[in-house]
Parts: structure tokens; sequence; C-alpha cells
């Protein structure tokens, strides 16, 4: 992951101040895609920018079937909707609210295509139709923790809801950070009852523990039915992924925008 986000910073052109919000938010983007992709099973492309509708990072989670009593089968994949704040003050309620607004008007751009009868929108229908077919997840990943406020408000909500905290990253310039600081960057996760519960998008088979390295350090992990479950992503290059079913997602992005 250091090595990853060192090759972004060296992509630019002219990279800005590192003090800049810009910049932070950029980073932060790339290092919540790396530590997702490295350690919860996702695969993620970044979208932010001036028209990116709320969303910055797109793309899918991949679990065992739902029911599935063998933890090494083929996974299915979950569509993810993420949103990155690297914010300096604590997350509050109206971040959640905002969340659920991305994701209610993603969602709505069914019964918009639906209730369209015009050829020149009906272009993509079988894309924007394959595009929604999958269980969606909001996704909101934070530089800064969650007010307990929050959390309540997330805890309540009926959209399916999980909480990312991803703390500041080390400085480059101390000596004892390692490649192992970077990639255990996970502070705290939490998910809602409408994604985690008997009733919700994961049927229950999901947990989060919190697990503890050998140095004493830990970052939470995924428990499928009390198994550790192992992370995964599909086995191709970067090309690759960036165009596994985006053509759906392309046309979906451009709408919402």
């Amino acid at each position: 992951m250091l090595k990853r986000t060192l090759r972004f910073t060296s992509t630019l052109s002219s990279p800005p101040s590192p003090t800049t919000t810009v910049y932070r938010g950029t980073a932060f983007e790339h290092r919540a895609q790396n530590i997702l992709q490295t350690h919860m099973s996702m695969s993620l492309r970044r979208v932010g920018g001036k028209s990116d509708g709320g969303i910055d990072l797109l793309g899918w989670w991949w679990l065992p079937p739902f029911g599935a009593s063998d933890i090494n089968v083929p996974r299915r994949r979950l569509r993810v909707l993420a949103q990155c704040k690297a914010e300096k003050k604590k997350i509050g309620p109206k971040f959640i609210r905002e969340m659920e607004g991305v994701l209610h008007r993603y969602l709505s751009l069914s019964t918009t295509f639906h209730s369209s009868g015009s050829r020149s929108q009906s272009t993509h229908t079988s894309s924007e139709a394959q595009a929604l077919q999958y269980p969606l997840v909001a996704l909101f990943i934070s530089e800064s923790p969650y007010t307990r406020s929050t959390i309540l408000r997330a805890q309540s909500s009926p959209v399916p809801l999980f909480l990312l905290y991803i703390p500041p990253e080390p400085s480059f310039s101390d000596p004892s950070v390692t490649e192992d600081s970077f990639n255990e960057g996970i502070g705290s996760a939490v998910w809602n009852p409408a994604l985690a519960g008997a009733r919700g998008v994961l049927s229950g088979d999901v947990e989060i523990r919190w697990e503890r390295g050998l140095r004493g350090s830990g970052r939470p992990g995924l428990w499928w039915r009390n198994q550790k479950l192992a992370n995964w992503t599909p086995e191709v290059d970067d090309m690759e992924v960036e165009s596994l079913d985006f053509e759906h997602e392309n046309v979906l992005h451009e709408k919402f925008a």
C-alpha cells in the first residue's frame, strides 16, 4: 500500500501541497480504495470529482453466496457506493443523511428508467437493468471518528450502511513506519441491521471481529458463519478490473452526476 501511495503522488505532474483540501481528499480516496481491496474483498474504482454525484468510489464487494454452508464456493458480488471524507472534525449525523440521499437517488434511476418511453432513453435498457440487479450497500469512509449520534443515526437507518474509520496515515518522515503500518489502517468498522441483520442485505451471515496481530496491533476483519473470511477479489490485472462490468456503471453514473 505504501508503494501505491507513493505511485499516486508521483503521477501528478504538479502535485498540490499536501496541506490543501483537494490533495488530502484525493489521497484519502486512493488510500481507502487500496485498503478495501487488500482487506475487505472490494474491487472499487475512484470516480470522485466535481460531477461525482456524491460518489467517490464505485464497484463490487465479493462475498460467499447468502445461505451457503461452504465458505470456499465461488463468490457473488454486491454493488458498493462509497463516500470518503478526510475531515478533521468528527463526522456528524448530517453526513449519514446525505449518504442516504445518494443511495435513494441512485435507486430512483430504475423508476425513472421504467417510466420513460422515449427511444433515446431506452437505448441503455439492458445496461441499467443489469447494473441495478445487485444488492446495494452504502459505504461511508472517514479519516476522523464518528460521533455517538452519528452511530445511532446509522443504526436506525433503513439504508444498508457500512461505516469505516481509517485514521490518518503515519508520517513518511517517521523512521519507525513500515508498509504494515499503512496496511493496518482500519481503525473501526460499524454496520447497521439493514445491512448485517438477519433480515438485512447480508442475512446475518457476516460479522465483524477485531483481529489482533502478532505485534499487538490489529484491525477489523470479516467472518462468515464463525469462519475467518479470506480476502478475495477477481484475479485480473488493473486494466481488467477497470472494465469489469463498469460499462453498466458508466451508464448509471452518467445519469447520476
